[in-house]
């Protein structure tokens, strides 16, 4: 898609999917928070935030379209969740910016159009927005594996029997059995896990970059929290226990006890933490 004109036939979008980016949901995957998640797309923080629309032009190329009509966004979103049909047409004048790529993985394609693939670039364009790769490990694939934890938190709690997240010790306290008492002490995953819940703490004295923690809707009266920090991203119930998932150590998720100080932490940094509104 040449430009940014949506109306132009030959610049058609074949919209796909949208996500929204604003200060309590956006895509993780972009960054800790949401100014580094802006600044990753080229964006300005603004606080009511963006729409990301993704989809294919005429000859089947892959776009992320940049809108600031966020409500139309949502209203689409919220109609395909419901398992509605929406025409999701942004009006060129609400569109801020159009990349070439997308910047998450999308299993549909628009019928009757090439192949989803990246448009040939031109000579000063950036390189073509990518999700992360599934056989590497980092930040991104950390945040996403954070991500996909609170959407399926039941399933990951009924893995953790009373014994299995005392275990965990209360707030990260190292697990028993362990060579404390070796000469070569071999690298403990709980020493990033009290090193997250120390930052965590550290948060509610000096206010982090905003969206580094969110609080969204859980079953009950309870909370659903996600924080991220370097190296480090922390899912919790505010009713519950948390799950911590590091850098340096892949693909692991760390349970957390409840203990007797975490449910003070929880409920602190829900009180902190910002909504979708």
């Amino acid at each position: 898609m040449g430009g940014t004109d949506l109306t132009a036939d030959d610049d058609a979008l074949y919209v796909l999917t949208a996500v929204l980016m604003t200060p309590a949901r956006f895509p993780s995957v972009l960054g800790d928070d949401y100014p580094a998640a802006c600044d990753a797309l080229g964006l300005e923080p603004y606080d009511q935030g963006y729409g990301l629309v993704l989809g294919q032009d005429g000859e089947g190329a892959r776009w992320t379209v940049i809108v600031d009509d966020v409500s139309l966004v949502a209203v689409a979103i919220a109609s395909w969740d419901c398992g509605m049909e929406y025409d999701l047409s942004p009006d060129e004048r609400s569109v801020v910016a159009a990349l070439p790529g997308w910047p998450l993985a999308v299993a549909t394609a628009a019928p009757g159009l090439p192949a989803p693939h990246d448009p040939e670039p031109e000579e000063g364009d950036r390189a073509p927005l990518a999700p992360p790769s599934a056989d590497a490990w980092g930040p991104a694939q950390r945040r996403l594996g954070a991500d996909e934890v609170a959407l399926q938190w039941a399933a990951w709690r009924a893995q953790m029997d009373e014994d299995a997240s005392g275990d965990a010790g209360a707030e990260g306290d190292p697990a028993p059995g362990g060579a404390a008492d070796s000469a070569e002490r071999p690298r403990d995953p709980y020493d990033g896990v009290r090193r997250a819940l120390d930052e965590l703490r550290g948060y509610l004295k000096d206010a982090p970059p905003v969206g580094r923690v969110r609080s969204s809707f859980a079953a009950g009266d309870a909370r659903m929290l996600r924080a991220d920090g370097p190296g480090w991203s922390l899912v919790a119930r505010t009713d519950d226990m948390a799950f911590v998932l590091l850098d340096d150590e892949p693909r692991e998720v760390l349970p957390v006890a409840r203990g007797p100080r975490l449910p003070a932490l929880l409920e602190a940094l829900d009180a902190m933490a910002v909504r979708p509104s």
